[in-house]
């Protein structure tokens, strides 16, 4: 891999490799844009098979958070970490110490949080040795379970995709289909039924299916059968990937909206759909409630403050919708094209000298 060459094409800031000898510790740190503030972005633990791979996960991972703190209208910029490791053998004290002490001789530059293979307990030590941390237990000053906060951002993108669609907020009588009703399916499955929709929910867990019947008197279907429901709505909400090849001809849906990541699995999919007169709201727009819950944190959490940004999701999504109008481009386009246009013109503004 040509790093240098990876970095200017996609224009990154920064990549930082950390090694602490005592600890085993092997990070990367990757700061992609910090034009509208600091980069946050999680840290992923993940075995990877090479340096390659680890590099240029850290590298894909951190572009993305630009974009959804760009579009989330968060004074944030994208970073991201990687620690080449198992989190299930290599964890210790030492090396969350150790990544603790990197991440705060970047000075605030990186801010720091959980991802795939790292949690509360992992971050806890990691504040041990540096302020620059989010997501930490609520004893640290960390404002709890996410999952509610996602959940309240996708319902409100979904508010204003059926705005959009219907020319109406309500969801009174509309079938919306959940794929994965977990922690964020499950807070999801609440908001939509006190708003009057019918739920028609799958799911592995069989717990989690029974919770959802028992409370909200939703309809079940196996797992392959939920993308060809007859339904207004098809909510994804735990798998990525599922608008493909194989999904795209049984979508019987006017919308796709939900809160997991990479729905498209691949970009011409959004294309497809989009020719198909299937409105979606980007995922990275729609789901962003968790990363503006923990983005609160910087400032010293309120969660009142918090819960009003989160709400703005809706007028996020609704923005989406009229650039993909005024451009005639598909949804995905146009979030794209949002956040660049947020980062171009602060950019801009923020070019003339204070003298802090």
């Amino acid at each position: 891999m040509k790093i240098f060459k990876y970095m200017e094409t996609y224009d990154y800031e920064q990549l930082v490799l950390c090694h602490d000898k005592t600890s085993g510790l092997k990070a990367i740190i990757a700061i992609h844009d910090t034009t509208l503030g600091p980069a946050l972005g999680g840290t992923r633990m993940w075995n990877y098979d090479t340096e390659e791979e680890a590099i240029e996960d850290a590298l894909r991972l951190a572009k993305g958070m630009t974009y959804k703190a760009a579009a989330a209208g968060l004074n944030l910029g994208g970073g991201k970490t990687v620690i080449w490791g198992d989190p299930n053998a290599d964890k210790s004290e030492e090396l969350w110490r150790a990544f603790g002490r990197y991440v705060q001789s970047l000075n605030g530059r990186y801010i720091t949080a959980a991802d795939v293979g790292t949690g509360v307990a992992d971050l806890d030590i990691v504040k041990e040795e540096t302020d620059h941390v989010t997501g930490v237990s609520e004893s640290h000053g960390s404002s709890g379970d996410p999952s509610p906060k996602t959940a309240y951002g996708t319902f409100r993108g979904i508010l204003a995709s059926a705005n959009e669609a219907w020319g109406s907020d309500s969801l009174e009588g509309k079938v919306v289909a959940v794929q994965g009703v977990g922690k964020v399916g499950y807070y999801l499955c609440q908001y939509l039924h006190e708003a009057g929709a019918k739920l028609i929910v799958s799911d592995i867990n069989q717990e989690a299916i029974d919770r959802v019947v028992n409370e909200f008197g939703a309809e079940v279907v196996e797992p392959d059968a939920i993308y060809g429901v007859e339904c207004d709505i098809y909510a994804p909400t735990a798998l990525g990937a599922t608008v493909n090849d194989d999904t795209i001809p049984q979508f019987k849906c006017k919308i796709i909206a939900g809160a997991a990541n990479n729905v498209l699995k691949e970009e011409r999919h959004g294309d497809v759909i989009h020719e198909k007169g299937i409105l979606y709201a980007p995922d990275y727009v729609i789901n962003a409630g968790g990363l503006m819950n923990v983005a609160d944190e910087v400032k010293g959490y309120n969660e009142e403050r918090a819960m009003e940004k989160i709400a703005t999701i809706y007028d996020n999504i609704k923005r989406v919708y009229a650039i993909a109008k005024r451009d005639n481009i598909p949804s995905y386009k146009a979030a794209d094209k949002m956040a660049e246009e947020r980062i171009e013109n602060l950019g801009r503004v923020r070019s003339t000298f204070l003298n802090k």
